[in-house]
């Protein structure tokens, strides 16, 4: 019985280890000017991260839509695009800084120097509505959302592979494409921004994925039903706001030119 009871805990100690390592990416330098209009055509030689798993980790079924991040950056700007597989594309919120994850969404947190403090926040659903926020400390220390943080001269768009909010189909997905100027992210960072060639900081992505049901020719999610959260850099609980175990990026001078995809 206890050799069982060993064996039990060796196991789970195991488990929270191989948990406790966050992704990692490395994000390279980009010479060629990013249009920022959602198609990805500029990304097709750009590494994908791993495909997004459950928010709680391998303890939970894989997702049932493929979700993939890719990264780039230069002396303006941090590039993100991100590609949706999903065969409805419905979104409601038009509004800026709407409570964005009350529809499918893609999410983006960004913690410049890794010390689970002052961090950014960024949703956006395939309306191209979006909502920017600044925490300075996670919830569950007490923190506070700051809604009327704006990231400056933010750049957004989304493609749709399909049909929005039309039921009658079948889509294939949807892409996001972000600019974020470093100016912006410079105001809490508290080290170089842009950064330097080895610099690190801790980001991590998110999806929300609500069940949905058909009624009146419309979408609409089902009652008293939990959304869905798959990210890049599983938190081992339904929190994003743990940003120790948020994903590595690792900037590079280099640039890169062939996918590992």
């Amino acid at each position: 019985m206890k050799r069982r009871i060993f064996t039990v805990l060796v196991l789970a100690a195991s488990a929270m280890t191989l948990l406790a390592q966050p992704k990692e990416y490395v994000c390279h330098r980009t010479k060629a000017k990013i249009s920022i209009d959602g198609k990805l055509n500029e990304w097709r030689n750009v590494p994908a991260t791993d495909a997004f798993v459950d928010i709680e980790g391998d303890r939970k079924p894989r997702p049932r839509f493929t979700t993939r991040a890719k990264m780039l950056w230069d002396d303006q700007y941090f590039y993100i695009a991100a590609e949706l597989e999903e065969p409805h594309i419905w979104g409601t919120l038009t509004k800026r800084d709407s409570v964005i994850f009350h529809d499918n969404d893609f999410e983006v947190f960004i913690d410049p120097n890794g010390d689970r403090n002052e961090y950014y926040e960024f949703e956006i659903n395939a309306l191209n509505t979006g909502w920017d926020l600044f925490l300075p400390k996670p919830y569950r220390d007490g923190g506070k959302a700051q809604d009327s943080w704006d990231i400056m001269g933010l750049k957004t768009a989304v493609q749709i592979n399909g049909t929005l909010n039309n039921p009658t189909d079948k889509d294939k997905g949807w892409s996001v494409e972000l600019a974020l100027p470093w100016k912006a992210l410079a105001e809490y960072a508290h080290k170089a921004a842009p950064p330097n060639d080895g610099d690190e900081w801790r980001v991590n992505f998110s999806r929300v994925e609500w069940q949905h049901e058909i009624a009146g020719g419309k979408y609409r999610k089902i009652a008293n039903t939990k959304e869905d959260n798959w990210v890049w850099s599983p938190q081992g609980v339904i929190d994003m706001h743990r940003p120790e175990m948020w994903g590595v990026v690792r900037f590079t001078t280099r640039t890169k030119t062939k996918s590992t995809r």
